[in-house]
């Protein structure tokens, strides 16, 4: 059953991945993105990371989320046009080249990794909330401050390319 559960929201991932990047109104791609956000809170849920899976629909699918629809509305950002010069040679040579480029990295992939063991469904207990906490603000407390810094300069940066000139 899990095997089967895992399968069903690691397709409705992959899917909402791709309807993220066709889309070509921004408030779209949000939902989209939005869909795989709530799709990996449910793997996380089935591999047994239950803060993991609730930091996700909560932090990211939430708050993050509220923050691009707000960027996006700041900017007022329309639907993208087509432009009508487009390479006859991008359309016929972008998907087997695509294709080229993901078969030459899973060959790297398998030929440099080694060799692991199978995934076992809720057999992951370390992701309690208090040792999630001391390892982010003891271990990884600068990435943590630089990450939240990066987050403050892209929301001055969308408030300053969004303000009209008077």
């Amino acid at each position: 059953m899990d095997v089967i559960l895992f399968l069903v929201f690691a397709f409705i991932a992959v899917a909402s991945a791709i309807s993220l990047v066709v889309q070509t109104h921004p408030i779209s791609s949000a939902l989209s993105l939005i869909g795989v956000m709530a799709a990996l809170a449910v793997l996380y849920l089935l591999l047994g990371a239950e803060f993991m899976a609730a930091a996700q629909l909560i932090v990211y699918a939430g708050a993050i989320m509220v923050l691009f629809v707000f960027v996006i509305m700041l900017l007022n950002a329309g639907a993208e046009r087509k432009q009508p010069g487009r390479s006859q040679m991008v359309k016929f040579l972008g998907i087997p080249l695509f294709a080229g480029f993901l078969a030459v990295i899973c060959y790297l992939i398998q030929g440099l990794l080694p060799a692991s063991k199978p995934v076992q469904f809720g057999a992951f207990t370390g992701g309690r909330a208090a040792e999630i906490g001391r390892s982010l603000f003891t271990y990884y407390l600068l990435p943590f401050e630089v990450t939240s810094i990066l987050i403050l300069v892209a929301i001055i940066g969308a408030v300053v390319l969004a303000r009209k000139e008077i």
